[in-house]
């Protein structure tokens, strides 16, 4: 894992020129790939000897060969040369006959590709540079090739530079040689192949692959829509591999896992793509307990060894408590500033509008105590938070917004409550098993999805009341973000076609499959999904999980760099009976 992560982490988010100096440092002194800390070879079977920032003392008077680009170029005496494990210092050679050496050397725009062979030497006494892990040693060039020339650059290859990320993504490939960049990358390389060995080397999980073309599943998020050559029929993208990975079950294979690629038609967002990647898992004859083990040993194994190890068991905490103490189901238990029901301080209250909120059914009166507010918040701070409250006072989540409102006023008065190098695990359980829809609260849609099971001790309500059945689903929160959820499956037949035709009143067909093989011996079985994209992005302390995927979306769900998604001309879309039906210029101001 990379050395020195913790110290890196408060930067991340802002790159700067001592933070591109401290991921080289860290990232050239890793690359351990495997708890017997085995260095992996990076030259084997190319054309280089050696990487740029590998070379330290213990190499002078070697022969090497390395290849980069050239990032910075002074006075035509030296360059310094990168590729993804660092830099190193390059002396272009003055004299007649390395001319044309010097010519190719000097004469290359940056960013070009060159490969240069020569000789370690020591730099000169007082010339050595601490700040670079190389800083010791240059290169004296023997000989210099071009492999490909620069034209100029949309932006330059620094982090420090501000590019806008419409820029970004439209030369993503460019964006990509930067630093942070190549870390975050490389750090989810590294953590996803620990967990690969975690689940498949030290408990014998299975790693398989599950279909992309599958079709529409009732419920949950709007699914991408793939048409098929045969007329009025269509395969849907999975939202997850979930009826694929019940089924392995059924199988009898016990134990799964997938890096799975997951597709949800629903826009963009911060924290959100249409397409993602999870750490997809499966059981048979597990209890919620035991995933929640598994899961805290995986993310204590996969964890950057540099950073404070993670302390299990996390804590857990009810739905009904997050929301009573937090406002929200899931809570940043990084600071306190708690909701408190002071209802019992104003029974006996004659301010009218404080009566009528206690004299509705389940009325109370709750506050948020901010430490230090009246030392900390200005006249201005007051005015936006009445204003926050009044625009969002139809939403019972108002309270769980207030606190985070506040502790961005706070934070911003230098007040520190979110500590960036703290990373606060917390379950949280006990579900509902059922919400009412929103847009017709007399029927009920499922909290999680409808394979959930109803906890045991709820289940006499099920088929008389069943909104008050809380379920045997589980979310895992770190630092106010839900990074996954999952749940202990309905394995029985009966049940589960009772809960889609006649509680969830969904089309039982669709599912007919799932029903079907439920009644040849399904074990119990249950699992989760850890959302990567997510995990990393707070990992790395990135703004945005597409900073942590190489090739992202924008907001809107397009890729700059390629135009996607594109027109197809009508011929092409003959075969699949389907035509396009182009919006009204109304119909498209409302998509916009």
């Amino acid at each position: 894992m990379f050395c020195s992560l913790s110290r890196l982490y408060r930067g991340l988010s802002r790159p700067t020129r001592r933070t591109t100096q401290l991921i080289w440092s860290s990232f050239s002194r890793s690359l351990v790939l495997s708890s017997q800390r085995r260095i992996p070879e990076l030259s084997s079977f190319v054309a280089r000897t050696n990487t740029c920032g590998e070379l330290r003392s213990s190499h002078l008077g070697q022969e090497v060969t390395l290849c980069g680009w050239i990032q910075y170029r002074r006075q035509n005496i030296f360059l310094v040369l990168r590729d993804f494990h660092g830099l190193v210092q390059v002396i272009i050679p003055q004299d007649e006959s390395a001319a044309s050496v010097k010519k190719i050397l000097c004469e290359a725009p940056m960013e070009s590709v060159v490969q240069v062979s020569g000789t370690v030497i020591s730099r000169p006494p007082g010339q050595e540079n601490p700040k670079m892990p190389t800083g010791e040693i240059e290169i004296k060039v023997k000989t210099a090739k071009l492999l490909n020339s620069c034209k100029k650059l949309p932006f330059e290859i620094k982090d420090f530079v501000k590019k806008t990320e419409a820029l970004r993504l439209r030369y993503r490939y460019l964006d990509l040689r930067g630093v942070q960049m190549q870390y975050n990358l490389r750090l989810r390389s590294q953590m996803v192949m620990k967990m690969r060995e975690y689940l498949c080397n030290l408990h014998g999980f299975v790693d398989i692959e599950t279909p992309t073309l599958f079709k529409r599943t009732p419920g949950g998020a709007k699914e991408f829509v793939i048409p098929s050559r045969e007329p009025g029929k269509f395969y849907s993208l999975p939202q997850s591999p979930q009826q694929f990975k019940q089924l392995l079950m059924v199988g009898g294979l016990d134990r799964y896992f997938q890096v799975a690629r997951c597709y949800r038609d629903e826009g963009s967002r911060p924290d959100r793509q249409p397409e993602f990647t999870q750490i997809d898992i499966e059981m048979s004859f597990v209890e919620q307990t035991g995933i929640q083990s598994l899961i805290e040993g995986l993310l204590q194994y996969s964890w950057p060894s540099d950073r404070d190890p993670v302390v299990v068991p996390f804590p857990s905490m009810t739905f009904a408590e997050a929301l009573a103490s937090y406002g929200t189901d899931k809570p940043d238990t990084r600071f306190g500033m708690k909701i408190v029901d002071i209802s019992d301080m104003f029974r006996n209250t004659e301010v009218g509008f404080l009566q009528d909120a206690l004299s509705k059914p389940q009325g109370t009166i709750k506050a948020i105590c901010i430490p230090e507010g009246e030392k900390y918040l200005k006249r201005k701070d007051i005015e936006s938070i009445r204003k926050f409250a009044a625009d969002h006072f139809n939403q019972c989540s108002l309270l769980g917004k207030l606190r985070l409102e506040c502790a961005d006023l706070l934070e911003a008065r230098g007040v520190v409550l979110r500590d960036p190098a703290l990373f606060s695990f917390l379950w949280v359980v006990d579900f509902p098993l059922f919400f009412p829809k929103e847009e017709n609260p007399e029927e009920l849609e499922t909290a999680h999805h409808p394979f959930t099971a109803p906890h045991p001790s709820d289940i006499h309500h099920l088929y008389t009341e069943p909104q008050k059945v809380r379920s045997q689903h589980y979310d895992l929160v770190l630092n106010g973000s839900e990074i996954g959820g999952g749940s202990i499956r309905i394995h029985d037949a009966e049940l589960q076609h009772y809960i889609l035709a006649t509680v969830l009143k969904e089309d039982v067909k669709l599912l007919s499959h799932l029903l079907q093989a439920l009644d040849y011996g399904a074990p119990p079985h249950g699992g989760i999904a850890i959302g990567l994209d997510r995990l990393m992005c707070l990992v790395t302390g990135a703004p945005s999980i597409r900073d942590v995927i190489a090739f992202p979306k924008s907001f809107q769900g397009h890729d700059l760099m390629s135009n996607a998604p594109d027109s197809i001309p009508p011929e092409e879309l003959k075969p699949y009976h389907i035509q396009v039906s182009w919006p009204t210029d109304s119909e498209t101001k409302r998509v916009h």
